[in-house]
């Protein structure tokens, strides 16, 4: 993954320098680090389920909130640590509608207010009868959200399509028939937990 390689080929070479000009615990240090940006970025595979009306999470991480909103639709936040796996994936299979970034503040990505403040990616996408858009969120620590496609450009549920990095959230708005079948503390994986269902 290319992201990976910006951050962990600096932190290499640091290690290989300091290593040579015998600082061994800074060496080793970096040496860490770097191995710890490895963890960061994995994409482990995930067996992503069949059915024409599933939607799956787009994320790895827990169920913070779930939220009734007035004009009849529903979101499900999802709260992701340092630890999480950070790709993200397409929910559904479907066209991505429209994409826009909006600038915004790095408050905790467990908080509230992030998901109205914070700096983020807005996905909408449209396909099998249903529209679902899914918010890449930055939180304190997350300082760049990163998506990989286009508008126009033709998903499959599970696929990858974009990351955020060091610590995150991202909310997913579905429309009222979706019948949710997470609860609010639940963790979930991306790709391959299983968010709702809709008719």
């Amino acid at each position: 993954m290319t992201d990976a390689y910006k951050f962990v080929l600096p932190l290499l070479i640091l290690s290989i320098l300091l290593a040579w000009m015998r600082v061994p615990y800074a060496a080793l240090l970096f040496f860490v680090l770097a191995g710890f940006v490895c963890f960061f970025f994995r994409n482990p595979n995930r067996d992503i389920p069949e059915g024409t009306n599933l939607i799956v999470s787009p994320a790895d991480g827990k169920v913070v909130k779930i939220s009734q909103m007035g004009d009849g639709e529903q979101t499900i936040s999802i709260f992701l640590n340092i630890f999480n796996v950070h790709v993200n994936r397409s929910p559904i299979s479907g066209e991505l509608e429209q994409l826009e970034y909006k600038r915004g503040q790095f408050k905790l990505a467990f908080d509230e207010e992030a998901s109205r403040v914070n700096e983020q990616n807005i996905l909408t996408i449209t396909g099998q009868g249903i529209r679902i858009v899914v918010r890449q969120i930055a939180g304190l620590i997350a300082r760049r959200v990163v998506c990989w496609k286009k508008p126009g450009y033709s998903l499959k549920r599970g696929e990858l399509i974009g990351l955020i990095r060091f610590g995150s959230r991202v909310d997913v708005v579905l429309p009222g028939q979706v019948r949710i079948l997470v609860k609010v503390g639940d963790p979930v994986r991306g790709g391959s937990s299983i968010l709702g269902e809709y008719p």
